[in-house]
């Protein structure tokens, strides 16, 4: 007769609830919660796990909330977190204040001194924030991004080093359609002042989910490297948005290559992307796996004909 297997502690219990959460795609975490909650029949151990793994997501999945008092959306990044719950928008100079297991954001309040960049740092941010706009606004035009200064944002003038990241996301979900999907860019600009260079380093996470008659999942990653010169910020920024448009441009083709080197009777790419680019992200999300981390490429296309999101 075979042994009972020995009761989850709740730690152990924890553990596994926070695993999925984390886990969830992009977008469906609060359907993962759901169900989590049911199974577990454990308040205090579900409400551990969430308010741990919530925040992991939120962070990872770079969502965009909106903030209240007519402000616009902030980015929910570790790039711009003060404390656990407190988020700086450099495009406003506000502190949104977030719920991170309802995913809102409930009050905001102005950044204080401290918490913003020197004038200087200010410039090169600004530039490059309102450069990045241009782009996302053609390439998701639904998509949010940030700059944000990671090091140095105390430097008063030239003659030092200083680093920004550009941030960029886009998630566009359609449950009713069973399909969710999210574009996520992080790029570390490092700006070195006694070589003039500045150092680029870019990564992207592409994800999917397809449900409808079944449960299919990508994932791709991506990294690049680059650099350009350091000159005035509106040169500057100039520069770095050209290789980030070069460089995502590159991806995206790189994918729709792989698309079309796979059986038309495996794949029948849908006709709606996440982003506006040329309707190139769900060819993104479709061939990433390629290349990268992917499961369950059967049927994926056919369940998502519809896809319009």
């Amino acid at each position: 007769m075979a042994e009972e297997e020995p009761e989850l502690t709740d730690e152990q219990k924890k553990g596994i609830a926070k695993w999925f959460l984390i886990n969830a795609p992009a977008g469906e975490i609060q359907y993962v919660a759901k169900d989590l909650k049911a199974v577990l029949k454990d308040d205090e151990v579900y409400n551990e796990a969430a308010e741990e793994a919530f925040r992991i997501y939120n962070k990872s999945h770079l969502i965009s909330l909106k903030m209240p008092c007519g402000f616009g959306d902030v980015l929910v990044t570790s790039y711009g977190e003060l404390h656990d719950n407190e988020y700086l928008d450099p495009k406003t100079t506000q502190v949104a204040i977030v719920d991170h297991l309802k995913q809102v954001c409930k009050g905001v309040r102005p950044a204080t001194d401290e918490e913003l960049p020197s004038p200087y740092i200010e410039e090169y941010r600004y530039a490059l924030e309102a450069e990045l706009q241009k782009y996302v606004a053609e390439a998701f035009p639904k998509g949010s991004c940030s700059v944000y200064c990671t090091n140095g944002k105390d430097v008063e003038e030239p003659g030092s080093d200083f680093e920004l990241v550009a941030v960029i996301s886009s998630a566009r979900n359609s449950p009713h359609n069973f399909c969710n999907g999210s574009w996520r860019a992080v790029w570390n600009i490092e700006f070195k002042d006694d070589i003039q260079i500045l150092e680029l380093k870019g990564k992207w996470k592409v994800g999917a989910h397809y449900f409808e008659e079944g449960n299919v999942q990508l994932d791709a990653k991506r990294e690049c490297r680059d650099s350009a010169m350091f000159q005035g910020p509106d040169e500057t920024a100039t520069a770095v948005v050209h290789l980030i448009r070069i460089h995502e441009n590159e991806y995206m083709a790189s994918l729709e290559g792989s698309y079309l080197d796979l059986s038309d009777n495996t794949f029948k790419m849908p006709t709606s992307g996440i982003p506006g680019n040329a309707a190139l992200l769900n060819t993104h999300v479709c061939n990433a796996g390629t290349s990268e981390e992917t499961s369950g490429y059967s049927d994926l296309i056919s369940m998502a004909q519809d896809f319009a999101i």
